[in-house]
Protein backbone atom coordinates (compact mmCIF):
# COMPACT_ATOMS: atom_id res chain seq x y z
CA UNK A 1 0.00 0.00 0.00
CA UNK A 2 2.87 2.64 0.76
CA UNK A 3 4.34 1.35 -2.82
CA UNK A 4 1.39 2.29 -4.20
CA UNK A 5 0.62 5.80 -2.39
CA UNK A 6 4.61 6.95 -3.50
CA UNK A 7 3.45 6.09 -7.03
CA UNK A 8 0.55 7.91 -7.12
CA UNK A 9 2.17 10.97 -5.44
CA UNK A 10 5.28 10.39 -8.04
CA UNK A 11 2.94 10.80 -11.00
CA UNK A 12 1.26 13.63 -9.52
CA UNK A 13 4.07 16.00 -9.42
CA UNK A 14 5.17 14.54 -12.30
CA UNK A 15 2.25 16.26 -13.99
CA UNK A 16 2.26 19.29 -12.53
CA UNK A 17 5.75 19.95 -13.62
CA UNK A 18 3.97 19.55 -17.24
CA UNK A 19 0.46 21.68 -15.94
CA UNK A 20 2.70 24.09 -14.14
CA UNK A 21 0.17 24.07 -11.00
CA UNK A 22 -0.07 22.07 -8.26
CA UNK A 23 -2.71 18.83 -8.68
CA UNK A 24 -2.81 19.20 -4.40
CA UNK A 25 -3.99 22.55 -4.46
CA UNK A 26 -7.72 22.00 -4.83
CA UNK A 27 -10.00 25.46 -5.61
CA UNK A 28 -12.68 25.87 -2.75
CA UNK A 29 -16.04 25.29 -3.71
CA UNK A 30 -18.49 27.15 -2.67
CA UNK A 31 -22.05 25.64 -2.48
CA UNK A 32 -24.60 28.02 -2.71
CA UNK A 33 -27.18 25.88 -0.67
CA UNK A 34 -25.18 26.16 1.96
CA UNK A 35 -22.83 29.25 2.68
CA UNK A 36 -19.62 29.68 4.29
CA UNK A 37 -19.32 31.46 7.37
CA UNK A 38 -16.60 33.24 6.17
CA UNK A 39 -19.14 34.51 3.21
CA UNK A 40 -21.26 36.00 5.24
CA UNK A 41 -18.64 37.39 8.05
CA UNK A 42 -17.04 39.57 5.61
CA UNK A 43 -19.53 42.61 4.62
CA UNK A 44 -22.41 40.75 4.07
CA UNK A 45 -25.48 41.53 2.49
CA UNK A 46 -28.91 42.76 4.14
CA UNK A 47 -30.72 39.86 2.95
CA UNK A 48 -27.79 37.75 4.06
CA UNK A 49 -27.89 39.16 7.49
CA UNK A 50 -32.02 38.47 7.35
CA UNK A 51 -31.41 35.07 6.72
CA UNK A 52 -29.41 34.67 9.50
CA UNK A 53 -31.54 35.95 11.83
CA UNK A 54 -34.61 33.54 10.60
CA UNK A 55 -31.71 30.75 11.02
CA UNK A 56 -31.56 31.66 14.39
CA UNK A 57 -35.19 31.61 15.23
CA UNK A 58 -34.91 27.99 13.70
CA UNK A 59 -31.63 27.05 16.06
CA UNK A 60 -33.42 29.09 18.96
CA UNK A 61 -36.34 26.00 19.42
CA UNK A 62 -33.84 23.22 18.59
CA UNK A 63 -33.99 22.35 22.31
CA UNK A 64 -38.08 22.26 22.46
CA UNK A 65 -38.44 18.63 21.83
CA UNK A 66 -35.86 17.00 23.71
CA UNK A 67 -36.36 19.34 26.32
CA UNK A 68 -40.04 19.08 27.06
CA UNK A 69 -39.96 15.31 26.73
CA UNK A 70 -37.25 14.75 28.98
CA UNK A 71 -36.69 17.16 31.20
CA UNK A 72 -40.78 17.14 32.24
CA UNK A 73 -40.41 13.30 32.73
CA UNK A 74 -37.79 13.81 35.21
CA UNK A 75 -39.92 16.08 37.14
CA UNK A 76 -42.63 14.04 36.59
CA UNK A 77 -44.60 16.59 34.88
CA UNK A 78 -45.30 13.75 32.37
CA UNK A 79 -44.65 10.83 30.81
CA UNK A 80 -43.27 10.44 27.28
CA UNK A 81 -44.43 6.87 26.07
CA UNK A 82 -42.76 5.31 23.07
CA UNK A 83 -43.89 2.15 21.35
CA UNK A 84 -40.76 1.66 19.67
CA UNK A 85 -38.48 2.36 22.14
CA UNK A 86 -38.46 1.41 25.60
CA UNK A 87 -35.45 2.94 26.88
CA UNK A 88 -37.70 6.42 26.92
CA UNK A 89 -39.25 4.73 29.54
CA UNK A 90 -36.61 2.31 31.65
CA UNK A 91 -33.65 4.81 31.27
CA UNK A 92 -35.68 8.32 31.23
CA UNK A 93 -37.59 7.24 34.43
CA UNK A 94 -34.34 5.13 36.24
CA UNK A 95 -36.12 1.90 35.99
CA UNK A 96 -34.04 -1.56 37.00
CA UNK A 97 -31.03 0.21 38.42
CA UNK A 98 -30.26 2.97 35.28
CA UNK A 99 -28.47 5.99 35.86
CA UNK A 100 -27.25 8.36 33.86
CA UNK A 101 -23.07 7.60 32.30
CA UNK A 102 -21.14 8.84 29.74
CA UNK A 103 -22.83 6.74 26.70
CA UNK A 104 -26.21 7.19 28.10
CA UNK A 105 -28.92 6.93 25.77
CA UNK A 106 -30.17 10.19 26.95
CA UNK A 107 -27.38 11.27 24.71
CA UNK A 108 -28.92 10.47 21.69
CA UNK A 109 -32.76 10.98 22.75
CA UNK A 110 -32.22 13.60 25.36
CA UNK A 111 -28.68 15.34 24.55
CA UNK A 112 -29.39 16.56 21.33
CA UNK A 113 -31.69 19.31 22.76
CA UNK A 114 -30.40 19.36 26.10
CA UNK A 115 -27.01 19.89 24.79
CA UNK A 116 -25.85 20.33 21.57
CA UNK A 117 -28.74 21.92 19.92
CA UNK A 118 -27.92 24.86 22.61
CA UNK A 119 -25.00 25.04 21.03
CA UNK A 120 -25.73 25.51 17.85
CA UNK A 121 -27.80 28.23 18.20
CA UNK A 122 -25.10 29.71 20.25
CA UNK A 123 -22.61 29.67 17.26
CA UNK A 124 -25.34 30.74 14.70
CA UNK A 125 -25.61 33.83 17.22
CA UNK A 126 -21.74 34.28 17.10
CA UNK A 127 -21.98 34.24 12.96
CA UNK A 128 -24.87 36.56 13.23
CA UNK A 129 -22.90 39.19 15.49
CA UNK A 130 -19.44 39.41 13.52
CA UNK A 131 -21.96 39.80 10.11
CA UNK A 132 -23.41 42.68 11.57
CA UNK A 133 -20.58 44.03 12.92
CA UNK A 134 -18.28 43.76 9.25
CA UNK A 135 -21.61 44.46 7.22
CA UNK A 136 -21.23 48.05 5.59
CA UNK A 137 -24.70 48.33 4.36
CA UNK A 138 -26.07 48.32 7.85
CA UNK A 139 -25.92 51.73 10.66
CA UNK A 140 -24.72 51.85 13.53
CA UNK A 141 -28.08 51.62 15.26
CA UNK A 142 -28.79 48.64 12.84
CA UNK A 143 -25.65 46.55 14.41
CA UNK A 144 -26.50 46.96 18.03
CA UNK A 145 -29.86 45.94 17.57
CA UNK A 146 -28.93 42.88 15.94
CA UNK A 147 -26.13 42.08 18.55
CA UNK A 148 -28.79 42.98 21.13
CA UNK A 149 -30.77 40.30 19.31
CA UNK A 150 -28.65 37.58 19.30
CA UNK A 151 -27.00 38.16 22.63
CA UNK A 152 -30.29 37.68 23.87
CA UNK A 153 -31.22 33.80 22.22
CA UNK A 154 -27.28 33.32 23.59
CA UNK A 155 -27.73 34.24 27.14
CA UNK A 156 -31.56 31.80 26.99
CA UNK A 157 -29.70 29.20 25.46
CA UNK A 158 -26.66 28.85 27.55
CA UNK A 159 -29.08 28.09 30.38
CA UNK A 160 -30.19 25.09 28.39
CA UNK A 161 -26.77 22.92 28.95
CA UNK A 162 -26.01 24.77 32.20
CA UNK A 163 -29.21 23.43 33.57
CA UNK A 164 -28.73 19.85 32.10
CA UNK A 165 -25.04 18.93 33.38
CA UNK A 166 -25.42 21.45 36.79
CA UNK A 167 -22.58 20.77 39.16
CA UNK A 168 -20.65 18.73 35.93
CA UNK A 169 -20.19 22.24 34.71
CA UNK A 170 -20.35 23.52 31.06
CA UNK A 171 -17.94 25.18 28.43
CA UNK A 172 -18.73 28.81 27.95
CA UNK A 173 -15.11 29.44 25.55
CA UNK A 174 -17.09 28.34 22.23
CA UNK A 175 -15.86 30.27 19.67
CA UNK A 176 -13.41 28.09 18.19
CA UNK A 177 -15.21 24.81 18.27
CA UNK A 178 -12.26 23.06 17.67
CA UNK A 179 -10.37 23.66 20.33
CA UNK A 180 -13.15 24.84 23.05
CA UNK A 181 -12.15 26.62 26.65
CA UNK A 182 -12.29 24.81 29.94
CA UNK A 183 -15.27 23.46 31.45
CA UNK A 184 -16.88 26.14 34.41
CA UNK A 185 -19.15 25.57 37.02
CA UNK A 186 -23.21 26.28 37.25
CA UNK A 187 -22.75 29.68 38.96
CA UNK A 188 -20.01 30.80 36.52
CA UNK A 189 -21.98 29.38 33.62
CA UNK A 190 -24.94 31.33 34.77
CA UNK A 191 -23.12 34.56 35.95
CA UNK A 192 -21.59 34.55 32.27
CA UNK A 193 -24.85 34.19 30.36
CA UNK A 194 -26.27 37.19 32.54
CA UNK A 195 -23.61 39.17 31.54
CA UNK A 196 -24.04 38.40 27.82
CA UNK A 197 -27.92 39.03 28.41
CA UNK A 198 -27.12 42.62 30.16
CA UNK A 199 -24.78 43.37 27.20
CA UNK A 200 -27.78 42.56 24.64
CA UNK A 201 -30.14 44.85 26.38
CA UNK A 202 -26.97 47.59 26.26
CA UNK A 203 -27.05 47.34 22.60
CA UNK A 204 -30.84 47.10 22.40
CA UNK A 205 -31.50 50.52 24.62
CA UNK A 206 -28.69 52.33 22.52
CA UNK A 207 -31.05 51.18 19.41
CA UNK A 208 -34.31 53.05 18.92
CA UNK A 209 -36.98 52.64 16.95
CA UNK A 210 -38.35 48.99 15.07
CA UNK A 211 -36.60 46.09 14.66
CA UNK A 212 -34.19 46.67 11.43
CA UNK A 213 -35.18 43.14 10.12
CA UNK A 214 -38.24 40.63 10.07
CA UNK A 215 -38.66 38.91 12.67
CA UNK A 216 -41.17 35.34 12.73
CA UNK A 217 -44.39 36.12 14.19
CA UNK A 218 -43.12 34.33 17.29
CA UNK A 219 -42.01 37.60 18.24
CA UNK A 220 -45.51 39.24 17.41
CA UNK A 221 -45.57 42.01 19.72
CA UNK A 222 -41.93 42.58 20.17
CA UNK A 223 -40.58 44.02 16.84
CA UNK A 224 -39.21 47.03 18.06
CA UNK A 225 -36.23 47.27 19.87
CA UNK A 226 -37.53 48.26 23.53
CA UNK A 227 -40.13 45.23 23.30
CA UNK A 228 -36.76 42.95 22.54
CA UNK A 229 -35.19 44.60 25.08
CA UNK A 230 -38.31 43.64 27.49
CA UNK A 231 -38.14 39.84 26.26
CA UNK A 232 -34.23 40.32 26.76
CA UNK A 233 -35.17 41.50 30.66
CA UNK A 234 -37.49 38.66 31.24
CA UNK A 235 -34.95 36.26 30.69
CA UNK A 236 -32.45 37.57 33.07
CA UNK A 237 -35.62 37.38 35.52
CA UNK A 238 -35.81 33.92 34.88
CA UNK A 239 -31.76 33.48 35.50
CA UNK A 240 -31.82 35.52 38.32
CA UNK A 241 -33.83 33.31 40.39
CA UNK A 242 -31.19 30.54 39.08
CA UNK A 243 -28.60 32.42 40.75
CA UNK A 244 -30.46 33.05 43.83
CA UNK A 245 -30.16 36.85 43.03
CA UNK A 246 -33.42 38.29 44.04
CA UNK A 247 -32.99 42.29 43.76
CA UNK A 248 -31.83 41.34 40.40
CA UNK A 249 -34.82 39.91 39.65
CA UNK A 250 -37.18 42.42 40.82
CA UNK A 251 -35.16 44.87 38.75
CA UNK A 252 -34.73 42.99 35.55
CA UNK A 253 -39.19 42.18 35.89
CA UNK A 254 -39.84 46.39 35.57
CA UNK A 255 -37.90 46.78 32.57
CA UNK A 256 -39.52 43.12 30.89
CA UNK A 257 -43.31 42.81 29.66
CA UNK A 258 -44.67 41.34 33.38
CA UNK A 259 -47.92 42.92 33.42
CA UNK A 260 -49.69 42.33 37.07
CA UNK A 261 -53.38 43.04 35.21
CA UNK A 262 -52.27 41.59 31.91
CA UNK A 263 -52.84 38.89 29.62
CA UNK A 264 -50.66 35.58 31.23
CA UNK A 265 -49.69 33.93 27.83
CA UNK A 266 -48.57 37.16 26.83
CA UNK A 267 -44.89 36.62 25.32
CA UNK A 268 -42.60 35.41 22.47
CA UNK A 269 -42.99 31.93 21.15
CA UNK A 270 -41.30 29.40 19.03
CA UNK A 271 -43.74 29.58 16.06
CA UNK A 272 -44.53 26.46 13.94
CA UNK A 273 -46.57 25.58 10.45
CA UNK A 274 -46.83 23.20 8.17
CA UNK A 275 -44.07 21.74 5.65
CA UNK A 276 -41.43 23.35 4.51
CA UNK A 277 -41.45 24.72 7.97
CA UNK A 278 -42.07 22.17 11.29
CA UNK A 279 -44.66 20.94 13.12
CA UNK A 280 -45.69 21.76 16.54
CA UNK A 281 -43.95 18.81 18.22
CA UNK A 282 -45.51 19.11 21.21
CA UNK A 283 -49.07 18.31 19.29
CA UNK A 284 -51.26 14.81 19.60
CA UNK A 285 -54.59 14.18 18.57
CA UNK A 286 -56.89 14.20 21.48
CA UNK A 287 -57.35 10.49 21.69
CA UNK A 288 -55.50 9.29 19.11
CA UNK A 289 -54.94 5.39 19.12
CA UNK A 290 -51.29 5.44 19.89
CA UNK A 291 -48.63 4.66 22.35
CA UNK A 292 -46.44 6.89 21.17
CA UNK A 293 -47.54 10.00 23.25
CA UNK A 294 -46.64 12.89 26.09
CA UNK A 295 -49.04 11.82 28.83
CA UNK A 296 -50.07 13.82 32.72
CA UNK A 297 -48.02 11.66 34.96
CA UNK A 298 -50.78 10.99 37.88
CA UNK A 299 -49.40 13.03 39.93
CA UNK A 300 -50.37 16.14 38.67
CA UNK A 301 -54.01 14.85 38.95
CA UNK A 302 -53.40 13.66 42.43
CA UNK A 303 -52.29 16.83 43.66
CA UNK A 304 -54.51 18.95 41.78
CA UNK A 305 -56.94 21.26 44.01
CA UNK A 306 -60.59 21.38 43.58
CA UNK A 307 -61.69 24.09 41.35
CA UNK A 308 -58.45 24.28 39.86
CA UNK A 309 -59.29 25.77 36.21
CA UNK A 310 -55.96 25.11 35.05
CA UNK A 311 -56.66 21.39 35.45
CA UNK A 312 -59.40 21.18 32.16
CA UNK A 313 -57.63 23.62 30.70
CA UNK A 314 -54.37 21.98 30.03
CA UNK A 315 -54.90 18.03 30.76
CA UNK A 316 -57.23 16.70 28.59
CA UNK A 317 -59.11 13.14 29.68
CA UNK A 318 -59.16 10.24 26.91
CA UNK A 319 -62.09 8.24 26.20
CA UNK A 320 -59.55 5.52 26.81
CA UNK A 321 -56.24 5.04 28.91
CA UNK A 322 -52.95 4.69 27.48
CA UNK A 323 -50.78 1.87 28.59
CA UNK A 324 -47.23 1.05 27.76
CA UNK A 325 -45.04 -1.97 29.27
CA UNK A 326 -41.47 -2.90 29.10
CA UNK A 327 -39.00 -4.28 31.38
CA UNK A 328 -39.49 -1.66 34.07
CA UNK A 329 -43.06 -2.36 34.40
CA UNK A 330 -46.36 -1.33 33.06
CA UNK A 331 -47.41 2.54 33.35
CA UNK A 332 -50.83 3.56 32.54
CA UNK A 333 -51.79 7.18 32.05
CA UNK A 334 -55.83 8.70 31.56
CA UNK A 335 -54.97 11.92 30.49
CA UNK A 336 -53.14 13.73 27.83
CA UNK A 337 -51.53 17.89 26.98
CA UNK A 338 -54.71 19.79 26.30
CA UNK A 339 -52.92 22.68 25.10
CA UNK A 340 -52.23 22.78 21.57
CA UNK A 341 -55.66 22.95 19.32
CA UNK A 342 -53.71 22.17 16.13
CA UNK A 343 -49.99 21.06 15.08
CA UNK A 344 -49.30 24.49 13.49
CA UNK A 345 -49.43 26.44 17.02
CA UNK A 346 -46.75 28.37 18.45
CA UNK A 347 -45.43 27.14 21.74
CA UNK A 348 -44.17 29.76 24.15
CA UNK A 349 -40.83 30.56 25.58
CA UNK A 350 -41.49 32.74 27.94
CA UNK A 351 -44.57 33.83 29.48
CA UNK A 352 -45.97 36.85 31.83
CA UNK A 353 -47.54 34.17 34.28
CA UNK A 354 -44.07 32.98 35.02
CA UNK A 355 -42.63 36.49 35.57
CA UNK A 356 -45.44 37.11 38.38
CA UNK A 357 -44.27 33.87 39.75
CA UNK A 358 -40.88 35.48 39.84
CA UNK A 359 -42.22 38.23 40.86
CA UNK A 360 -43.72 36.27 43.76
CA UNK A 361 -40.66 34.33 44.93
CA UNK A 362 -37.93 37.26 44.92
CA UNK A 363 -40.06 38.84 47.43
CA UNK A 364 -41.30 36.30 49.44
CA UNK A 365 -37.47 35.41 49.55
CA UNK A 366 -36.83 39.31 50.62
CA UNK A 367 -39.38 38.88 53.01
CA UNK A 368 -41.28 40.98 51.68
CA UNK A 369 -44.86 39.15 52.17
CA UNK A 370 -47.14 41.88 51.03
CA UNK A 371 -46.18 41.98 47.26
CA UNK A 372 -44.98 38.28 47.17
CA UNK A 373 -48.81 37.39 47.93
CA UNK A 374 -50.10 40.16 45.47
CA UNK A 375 -48.33 38.44 42.97
CA UNK A 376 -49.89 34.70 44.06
CA UNK A 377 -52.96 35.56 44.61
CA UNK A 378 -52.86 36.84 40.34
CA UNK A 379 -52.17 33.58 39.71
CA UNK A 380 -54.81 32.13 42.11
CA UNK A 381 -57.18 34.15 41.12
CA UNK A 382 -56.55 33.11 37.45
CA UNK A 383 -56.96 29.55 38.16
CA UNK A 384 -60.36 30.27 40.26
CA UNK A 385 -58.73 29.04 43.67
CA UNK A 386 -59.48 32.86 45.24
CA UNK A 387 -56.91 34.65 47.39
CA UNK A 388 -54.17 33.12 49.48
CA UNK A 389 -55.25 32.30 53.13
CA UNK A 390 -52.36 29.74 54.46
CA UNK A 391 -49.11 31.14 56.82
CA UNK A 392 -47.43 34.44 55.71
CA UNK A 393 -44.10 33.35 56.02
CA UNK A 394 -41.11 32.61 53.35
CA UNK A 395 -41.16 28.76 53.93
CA UNK A 396 -44.95 28.81 53.88
CA UNK A 397 -45.13 31.33 50.58
CA UNK A 398 -41.96 28.95 48.74
CA UNK A 399 -44.20 26.31 49.60
CA UNK A 400 -47.16 28.02 47.69
CA UNK A 401 -45.18 29.79 45.02
CA UNK A 402 -43.65 26.11 43.68
CA UNK A 403 -46.70 24.74 44.00
CA UNK A 404 -48.78 27.22 41.98
CA UNK A 405 -45.34 26.73 39.37
CA UNK A 406 -46.07 23.17 38.99
CA UNK A 407 -49.42 23.56 37.36
CA UNK A 408 -49.22 27.02 35.93
CA UNK A 409 -45.86 26.25 34.06
CA UNK A 410 -46.56 22.53 33.36
CA UNK A 411 -45.18 20.43 30.46
CA UNK A 412 -43.74 24.03 29.40
CA UNK A 413 -40.28 23.60 27.09
CA UNK A 414 -38.14 24.24 30.17
CA UNK A 415 -38.77 21.45 32.70
CA UNK A 416 -39.96 23.59 35.36
CA UNK A 417 -40.34 21.49 38.22
CA UNK A 418 -37.27 19.44 37.98
CA UNK A 419 -35.35 22.81 37.96
CA UNK A 420 -37.35 24.03 40.80
CA UNK A 421 -37.18 21.16 42.94
CA UNK A 422 -33.33 20.62 42.49
CA UNK A 423 -32.81 24.44 43.53
CA UNK A 424 -34.61 23.75 46.70
CA UNK A 425 -33.04 20.73 47.63
CA UNK A 426 -36.70 19.09 47.02
CA UNK A 427 -36.19 16.24 44.61
CA UNK A 428 -37.18 13.50 46.76
CA UNK A 429 -40.43 15.04 46.96
CA UNK A 430 -41.00 13.90 43.03
CA UNK A 431 -43.36 10.71 43.07
CA UNK A 432 -41.38 7.58 41.78
CA UNK A 433 -44.12 5.47 43.41
CA UNK A 434 -46.52 5.49 40.07
CA UNK A 435 -42.88 4.01 37.74
CA UNK A 436 -40.40 2.82 40.52
CA UNK A 437 -37.90 5.18 39.32
CA UNK A 438 -35.85 7.06 40.64
CA UNK A 439 -35.50 11.01 39.92
CA UNK A 440 -31.78 12.46 38.30
CA UNK A 441 -29.95 15.09 39.63
CA UNK A 442 -27.91 15.89 36.80
CA UNK A 443 -26.60 14.63 33.86
CA UNK A 444 -22.30 13.92 32.80
CA UNK A 445 -20.57 15.65 29.74
CA UNK A 446 -21.65 13.16 26.84
CA UNK A 447 -18.92 10.34 25.71
CA UNK A 448 -18.32 11.76 22.29
CA UNK A 449 -17.30 15.24 23.69
CA UNK A 450 -14.83 13.44 26.39
CA UNK A 451 -13.54 11.58 23.63
CA UNK A 452 -12.73 14.79 21.34
CA UNK A 453 -10.85 16.10 25.00
CA UNK A 454 -8.75 13.12 24.45
CA UNK A 455 -7.89 13.48 20.97
CA UNK A 456 -6.68 17.15 21.45
CA UNK A 457 -5.11 16.81 24.75
CA UNK A 458 -7.64 19.50 26.22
Amino acid sequence: MKNNINKLLIGLFASAAVLACNPLDLDDISDPNNPSVESVSNNASREQIQFLITGLEARHRGYVTNVSQAWNTFGREVWYFNGSDPRFQTDWLGQNGRVPDNSYFGFGATGGGSYAAPYQAIKQASVLISAAENASVLTTADRGAVSGFAKTIQGYQFMIPANFVYDNGIRIDVDDPLNPGPYVSYQEALTYAKGILDDGAADLAAASGDFPFRLTPGFTGFTTNAALRQVNRAIAARISIYREQWQDALDALDESFMDLDGDLNAGPSHPYGAPPDAFNPLFYPRNAATNTIIVVHPSMLDDALPGDTRVAEKFFERDEAVTISSDGGTLTATHQDNRWGANTEAIPFIRNEELILIKAEAHARLNQFTESVEAINVIRNAAGLGDYTGTVSQEALIDEILFQRRYSLWAEPWGHRWIDARRYNRLSDIPTSYDNGVIFRQFPHPQSELNWDDYTGN
